[in-house]
């Protein structure tokens, strides 16, 4: 098996070409301006991970990881669009740089490649990496509704926000390293195991990541530092913090999301830390942490074999951008 880091060379020296035509420039080369700016390539590189946890990658598990790719790069123009957010990687967002209309015009034909590279596989896999990959590509659609819809809402729940962080992010790393283990030969059961370490692990990268975004150093995390407070997203901090908070703080944090002041970040974070949010985020991170990895210790596969994912869970989780 080898490791994250090698099978990210690996995949980024085949991925570092140009996937669109030369023409129609204007259409094109904001789509692939964001394939440039980089990234960890986590959710390709968990597809090849995937895929050696059963067996030697196969040569298709390269085709998946691109359309894996290419869709979460789609869906992130998209989100940025609806976030109206400045910066991707500490650089400007696609619709930033080339305005809302094209921007949206890049991400659809970015999912519509995303397809081309799925249809190069052998039949002998198509059906069932088809089925989960458009699975998988409606429940992003839907946790990303779910958290537009939030931020209209005045309370929403744990629960609530956990279902929908599992469909916006978690499974599309979950759906990753299944479509691996596919293209690996897997069994149903082994992997459900995978899908399942794939699945909380994302859980606990978001809490990490809603974390960053406010207590990160913006240098490091290359987003705006309060991102999440200043479109008054639900996150798990918000959550916890309204839940926990005396009267007097939840009435300063309804004010603080209603009239949006110049220093509304500074006076959230204040009341974030007041009420410990910041210690219990750790804790739940480390609570779906802990629950992936005993996921990934049932996957009835030689132990040294899976060494490999269980330090990508570590630098996932350990990260600080």
């Amino acid at each position: 098996m080898k490791s994250f880091t090698e099978l990210s060379k690996i995949f980024e020296e085949r991925f570092a070409v140009r996937h669109f035509p030369d023409h129609t420039k204007t259409l094109y080369d904001p789509a692939q301006y964001i394939l440039q700016l980089g990234g960890k390539r986590i959710r390709p590189v968990a597809v090849l991970m995937g895929n050696e946890l059963f067996d030697e990658i196969n040569p298709d598990a390269f085709h998946v990881a691109a359309a894996i790719e290419l869709f979460h790069n789609f869906s992130l123009i998209h989100d940025d669009i609806m976030d109206k957010a400045p910066l991707r990687r500490g650089m400007e967002t696609v619709h930033k740089k080339y305005g809302d209309s094209t921007a949206l015009l890049a991400g659809d034909v970015m999912l519509i490649q995303a397809y081309e590279y799925i249809n190069k596989i052998d039949a002998y896999h198509l059906q069932k990496v088809m089925q989960l990959f458009n699975k998988t590509a409606k429940e992003v659609c839907e946790g990303q509704q779910l958290d537009m819809d939030f931020e209209s809402r005045s309370n929403v729940s744990l629960e609530e926000y956990v279902n929908m962080i599992t469909l916006k992010t978690s499974v599309l790393l979950a759906a990753s390293l299944q479509l691996g283990a596919i293209l690996g030969g897997a069994r149903e059961g082994s992997q459900q195991y995978l899908y399942e370490f794939g699945k909380n692990l994302g859980i606990a990268f978001q809490v990490q990541d809603d974390y960053l975004d406010a207590f990160g150093d913006p240098e490091k995390f290359g987003k705006q530092i309060g991102g999440d407070i200043l479109a008054n997203k639900k996150t798990f901090l918000m959550i916890h913090a309204m839940d926990t908070a005396s009267p007097e703080q939840l009435a300063e944090l309804n004010s603080l999301v209603a009239n949006n002041p110049a220093d509304k970040v500074e006076k959230v974070l204040k009341i974030f830390k007041d009420c410990k949010v910041d210690d219990w985020a750790k804790e739940l991170k480390e609570k779906y942490l802990q629950t992936a990895l005993k996921n990934l210790e049932d996957t009835p596969v030689v132990s040294s074999r899976k060494q490999s994912l269980a330090d990508l869970a570590a630098y996932l989780i350990q990260r600080e951008h």
